[in-house]
């Protein structure tokens, strides 16, 4: 575990310095993780309510972590798994198919006015958009943060070849969509 993270684990633990020591926590990886949230959730509202309860559950359950991962890792899992529960909410709310869940992240995406519907990065992003949830979270892991496949096992409690197989499934498809659209 990187020492600065040591640090701030051992100040949260001291009631003094609980406060400074989660507000050093959130300086240094909010950004990251609210990316990676925003790429599996797309909007940026949604990413934002997701993001804080990510971290009202870290505040809640930091004592309890045990280090037996770097920090960084622990708090990838639980935004990845606030983002597939949050989508989850979303389906059974608007009880829309598989299908139409890609469909309705598309007009997401569409509507988002920071894309430009010439640029590949457009194209790119309907296309993440068309994977399943899991699927989406391993390719935006890998392309994205280029997370080493041993750190993605750890937060997604997955296997390094079952997520290699994932994400060059992820990779292919994304490749057929851009090519047809």
């Amino acid at each position: 575990m990187q020492s600065d993270d040591l640090v701030l684990l051992q100040q949260f633990r001291e009631p003094a310095t609980k406060e400074q020591a989660f507000t050093g926590i959130l300086k240094k990886y909010q950004e990251k993780l609210y990316w990676h949230i925003r790429r599996l959730v797309v909007d940026h509202e949604d990413a934002n309510d997701v993001l804080q309860n990510m971290f009202i559950k870290v505040w809640k359950g930091l004592e309890n972590f045990r280090e037996d991962s770097r920090l960084y890792t622990w708090l990838y899992r639980i935004a990845t798994n606030e983002s597939l529960s949050f989508i989850e909410q979303q389906k059974r709310k608007a009880s829309v198919s598989l299908d139409e869940v890609g469909d309705v992240l598309s007009n997401k995406v569409k509507a988002d006015t920071n894309f430009d519907a010439n640029k590949l990065e457009w194209k790119l992003q309907l296309a993440i958009q068309q994977l399943p949830e899991k699927q989406r979270a391993v390719f935006n892991l890998r392309y994205y943060d280029e997370m080493p496949y041993e750190e993605m096992s750890r937060i997604l409690d997955t296997s390094e070849g079952a997520l290699k197989a994932s994400y060059h499934h992820a990779a292919k498809k994304i490749e057929a969509f851009i090519l047809e659209n």
